[in-house]
């Protein structure tokens, strides 16, 4: 006598298959796509896979199930990957450039959640990427096995579907689905896109106005001054819709006019959003489009001429200070800089503050410390400083945050130990809730902004140019699906000439950018700032 259970067991797990099956073929890769309707579809590709299994003979066939099931396992995999990278890049993965962008993910999870659970995370990944190919080609197998066993039930089946497929295949009836198809035809084209993409910017790197201009003719309307490019991490367009943020912005604007300095604000539109900070830095720096890390590296290895570079060139000491490296650079000496700080450098004794090494007020003091009182009389004339700054208090989680302090008690830090910090693990941003994240990170916009004008009140003087930017949006979880990648960009002076260039290329009063503010490609920068002044 047959088992009943087994029967059942035996229906169950054909179920399950046929579900695995049909969700890997019809699932979008965009999460807000995920819809009951985007379910209920009648994929062709599941209809040509039955139909092949039928016709071809003998073991053959099983072998042929099989790569189906491996092809099919393989696309629910990058499935998944095109939906985590769309929630917080803003794209799809690319199989051909994307994968360096792992390790700094990885490093994340380390710093915010310790090595243990990024090794856990590295781990379970792999593991669930060949779960999910193996479970989908024994899926294919067993629904193949159903099929020749039940031969004329399948065959007439396959050929109702198949009317209801091409009687429904019209513009807005969305049951016929062909969408796995599509799904393999775009990332085929990304491939081959990306295969060809360093031929792509080899062509755009090699036109360069300002590669042989001699340094004595370079940046000669700022001859004398100390000029900051400071980059706001994931300091969006977002950032203007949080009333906090226009409130610091709309106060830095009031307070930096009583002490004499012009403000003007546009927008730059960033190689990158959600992540990728390093990209938007050699963007903005090298005036080509870096948007992955093969540009990067292509950048980092030739002779490309960056703003640094130019301000070297034209007679300027150049610094970086670096709170966001701990590791080695050998990057900085592409860019151009007599000195890199990195965090190590800072002379940092307090706590971290979720993924920052250091809270941008004293990364700021520490420039001040190390750069600002140097005396800059070398070889009998003034040498003026250059500084590239990226500040990390308001990277992602946003959780927890310091406040701003005296800046004569900085000290070295430990004056941040009184605080709640980063020493306590930080909570992952997508498990909290999404109004909680937005107004965490607005407050991390607003202590950027409020750190940067109070350093310009503390220590600006006439000959000081602040000019500072976001590097890029923050991940969907703050921008609710926005697909801007637009960024604020601000300079701040006493001297009217300086500001008055910002005029010039449509950039609006005050540190909030106005309605009609300009907004320019980021690797459009350099060489308009190089052009104006």
């Amino acid at each position: 006598m047959v088992d009943r259970r087994v029967g059942w067991r035996s229906r169950v797990l054909s179920a399950l298959a046929g579900l695995l099956v049909l969700f890997a073929l019809v699932a979008p890769g965009d999460l807000d796509q995920f819809r009951v309707a985007a379910f209920a579809r009648v994929p062709v590709e599941g209809l040509l896979g039955v139909m092949l299994v039928l016709v071809v003979p003998g073991r053959l066939r099983w072998v042929v199930a099989g790569v189906g099931g491996v092809v099919l396992g393989c696309v629910a995999v990058v499935k998944v990957l095109d939906i985590g990278f769309d929630l917080v890049l803003y794209r799809p993965f690319d199989l051909v450039l994307d994968w360096p962008m792992f390790e700094p993910a990885v490093d994340f999870v380390s710093v915010t959640a310790g090595p243990v659970a990024a090794g856990a995370v590295v781990v379970g990944a792999v593991a669930a990427a060949v779960g999910v190919v193996g479970v989908t080609v024994l899926a294919v197998l067993r629904l193949s096995r159903i099929a020749v066993r039940r031969r004329v039930v399948a065959t007439r089946g396959v050929a109702a579907l198949a009317v209801v497929w091409i009687t429904l295949a019209v513009p807005g009836v969305p049951v016929a689905s062909e969408s796995a198809a599509s799904f393999v035809y775009e990332h085929a084209r990304q491939v081959r896109a990306g295969l060809h993409d360093r031929e792509a910017f080899a062509g755009s790197a090699s036109v360069d106005a300002f590669r042989d201009v001699p340094g004595e003719r370079l940046l000669t309307s700022l001859r004398g001054k100390d000029v900051l490019v400071v980059f706001v991490e994931s300091y969006g367009r977002v950032a203007l819709d949080d009333q906090g943020v226009v409130r610091v912005l709309e106060d830095g604007t009031r307070r930096l006019g009583a002490a004499g300095f012009g403000t003007r604000s546009g927008f730059l539109t960033s190689s990158t959003a959600g992540g990728g900070s390093w990209l938007a830095h050699a963007t903005l720096l090298s005036g080509l489009w870096i948007d992955n890390q093969q540009r990067y590296r292509t950048l980092v290895s030739s002779d490309r001429l960056t703003l640094n570079g130019a301000f070297r060139r034209a007679g300027w000491r150049t610094v970086g200070v670096m709170p966001g490296i701990t590791r080695a650079w050998p990057e900085g000496a592409f860019f151009g800089y007599d000195c890199v700080y990195p965090a190590d450098r800072l002379g940092y004794r307090g706590p971290r503050f979720g993924y920052a090494t250091t809270p941008d007020q004293f990364t700021l003091e520490a420039f001040q410390r190390l750069e600002g009182g140097r005396d800059r009389i070398e070889g009998g004339r003034d040498r003026p400083v250059m500084a590239t700054i990226p500040l990390v208090t308001s990277h992602a989680p946003w959780s927890p945050l310091p406040r701003m302090v005296p800046w004569e008690s900085l000290g070295d830090g430990s004056v941040f130990g009184s605080m709640a910090s980063g020493e306590v693990a930080s909570e992952a941003i997508f498990s909290r809730d999404p109004r909680q994240v937005r107004a965490d990170y607005g407050q991390s916009v607003e202590y950027s902004v409020e750190a940067l004008v109070s350093y310009v009140e503390e220590y600006g003087d006439d000959d000081l140019v602040l000019l500072f930017l976001g590097d890029h949006q923050p991940a969907q979880v703050v921008t609710g699906g926005s697909g801007s990648r637009d960024v604020p960009v601000s300079v701040v002076a006493r001297d009217a000439a300086v500001v008055d260039k910002a005029a010039g290329w449509g950039w609006t009063e005050g540190l909030r950018p106005g309605d009609g503010a300009s907004v320019s490609p980021m690797n459009s920068f350099r060489d308009l700032f190089l052009g104006s002044f």
